[in-house]
């Protein structure tokens, strides 16, 4: 009898850069400054990155601009997300049951829990001007850091697929 064997690769290249962001701001306004002071055309997706966990409809903000001089494409997206959780308690009163609301925070990637956005950038080039725009966005006021992070660090790298 003859064996099978099936080879699994991982299929997602390392032809991006990431950009990890700490912002207090919300995703609009992020992209509203990285559009003045980096100069980009950030425009939010008709349909925002959507995910199904443990019951729960999780959407993170995404906006992208594709720059058709540099075969460059940008997107920003948010790495937290706010549910609120309903649990129903029966009070066995008169009145019916009590409902409390719990506010769960779900991560884009968990590993960086502490990171607001990421800046994915993916060029057909092989040299990409990362270093120039690291310093364009730690010199934007409401940014309080910006940082390079190895794609090889990431494990839920498969959360960056957005097409």
């Amino acid at each position: 009898m003859a064996n099978h064997k099936l080879i699994l690769d991982d299929d997602l290249d390392d032809d991006f850069s990431i950009i990890a962001i700490h912002c207090s701001e919300e995703a609009y306004k992020m992209a509203y400054l990285l559009n003045k002071h980096v100069h980009l055309r950030l425009q939010r997706r008709r349909r925002d990155l959507d995910f199904s966990t443990q019951g729960l409809e999780i959407t993170f903000p995404l906006f992208d601009y594709e720059d058709e001089n540099q075969y460059t494409t940008y997107y920003l997206v948010a790495n937290k997300c706010k549910t609120v959780i309903a649990h129903t308690v029966a009070s066995g009163g008169l009145f019916g049951d009590e409902i409390h609301e719990e506010v769960v925070t779900k991560y884009l990637l968990p590993e960086f829990k502490k990171v607001d956005f990421f800046l994915k950038i993916a060029s057909e080039y092989d040299t990409k001007p990362i270093r120039k725009l690291l310093m364009q966005l730690n010199e934007i006021d409401q940014v309080i850091s910006a940082f390079i992070v190895e794609v090889s660090e990431v494990k839920s790298r498969e959360n960056l697929i957005f097409d």
